[in-house]
């Protein structure tokens, strides 16, 4: 049998804080309070879209920012890219957090910036939903323009907030920050960066192998493996089923070809959706393969869901972005290899819109920033999960490094993993390493 791989066809935004939903937008909330709405409003390209309160008097904007579509080429076309900025007090450091998607338009807190008590930008990542420099032309889609989004945001309001800034994300977020302390190490203290990976070799799958091959009970991964195929199997009946949800919701699928194709997505990559998401104690609800076919594919669509149009646009600009530097992760499913129709959807490309042409695959910049990460990266930590897929190519650190950290979070999976969650010893390094070049020293 001929050895198959696939890829995690689906991405995942999570923005890894727990959202505090505000009332309606404020006209004025006091002197103070209008005094920094000024502040802010006052610095050339930032306009105003609305304004919320926050938690214990905090205020929060949502802004939008001009910022040039391609940063070398300043003088030309610009684009409206939307931040956010969450205001606790001009004398406390700010966290500057990214999504890697979309941003959280709703007052949220992520786990550095109540650590440190602090203020917390955000961006909305070039190309995603309000923030499109081009419909049709994405070559500015690259790390370094969207590292260089940064830079002038934090360029733009660190006359305001002059104390020490962090940068920090989660999974793609966790990427960026890492991604904009390699380019603009003097924007920022450190980087926190939680569950990124740091794919160098997409098509080596031996790490992803045995990380599938070794996560969980034997008995559960048996369970998701036969539960592919058994999918894969019923396909005529699958399809039909998909079909039919297709045209009850006006789905479409342009970009895969088919509902065939669209539906052959879903069981492929169900072992990698499982473990992201899920624990040892969600096995039980994996159905059995004497299940029904709605009761199989229904289980399909809530655990990993298909590629269809609507599905797959919010998250284009990423497939986009594996496609041309970020690579994807590859798996082998020797088990299914016999059932698989698309071998083109190994690859995230085969989830680019038609319409938009692609460059060739080329990795270098992410091989640089893996070895400055090996070798002299200063200031950094890597917070993964224990039992989280993306986790097994992570970022390491070397003996030429500078307080830089790499802590694994113990049973933990890609949306639990935290700081918090991590073992009392390492989670006592964590806070005291990020208070510290928070310029807060390590004691609270």
């Amino acid at each position: 049998m001929r050895h198959r791989k696939r890829c995690l066809a689906t991405a995942v935004a999570i923005a890894g804080a727990s959202a505090f939903v505000g009332g309606p937008a404020l006209a004025d909330t006091g002197p103070d309070a209008a005094d920094i709405r000024d502040r802010v409003l006052a610095v050339p390209g930032i306009s105003l879209i609305e304004e919320k309160p926050a938690e214990n008097g905090d205020r929060f904007f949502l802004l939008e920012f001009t910022q040039p579509v391609d940063h070398r080429d300043p003088g030309g076309e610009t684009f409206q890219q939307r931040v956010s900025l969450l205001h606790t007090d001009e004398e406390r450091p700010t966290v500057f957090w990214t999504g890697g998607y979309w941003i959280n338009t709703q007052p949220a807190y992520s786990e550095p910036t109540r650590l440190l008590d602090g203020n917390e930008v955000g961006m909305e990542h070039r190309f995603f939903m309000e923030s499109v420099p081009s419909e049709d032309d994405w070559s500015t889609l690259d790390i370094w323009q969207a590292a260089s989004d940064q830079h002038r945001v934090h360029e733009a309001l660190d006359d305001i907030y002059a104390e020490e800034w962090i940068a920090s994300g989660r999974s793609k977020g966790g990427m960026m920050a890492t991604y904009y302390r390699y380019y603009y190490p003097q924007d920022t203290a450190g980087a926190v960066a939680y569950v990124a990976p740091s794919n160098t070799n997409r098509d080596d799958t031996r790490a992803y192998d045995d990380f599938l091959n070794t996560v969980g009970t034997p008995e559960c991964r048996a369970a998701l493996e036969d539960l592919e195929r058994e999918a894969l199997l019923r396909r005529d009946e699958m399809v039909g089923l998909h079909t039919a949800w297709a045209e009850e919701n006006g789905a479409t699928f342009e970009t895969v070809g088919s509902a065939d194709a669209s539906f052959e997505s879903g069981p492929a990559m169900l072992r990698w959706a499982f473990w992201q998401t899920a624990t040892t104690a969600d096995c039980a609800d994996i159905p059995e393969t004497t299940a029904s076919t709605q009761e199989i594919y229904d289980y399909l669509a809530a655990t990993t869901g298909f590629g269809s149009d609507q599905e797959l646009s919010a998250s284009a600009p990423y497939y986009y972005q594996a496609a041309t530097q970020l690579g994807n992760p590859v798996y082998s499913i020797d088990h299914i290899d016999d059932l698989v129709r698309y071998p083109e959807q190994l690859y995230s490309a085969a989830f680019v819109p038609d319409h938009i042409e692609l460059p060739e695959f080329d990795n270098r910049e992410i091989i640089s920033i893996d070895r400055w990460v090996r070798a002299k990266g200063s200031h950094l930590l890597f917070v993964n999960g224990e039992n989280d897929p993306w986790g097994a190519k992570p970022f390491t650190v070397g003996p030429g490094d500078r307080d830089a950290y790499v802590l694994t979070a113990p049973d933990a999976n890609h949306v639990q993993t935290s700081i918090g969650a991590l073992a009392p010893d390492d989670r006592e390094l964590a806070t005291g390493e990020l208070r510290e070049w928070a310029g807060l020293g390590a004691e609270g």
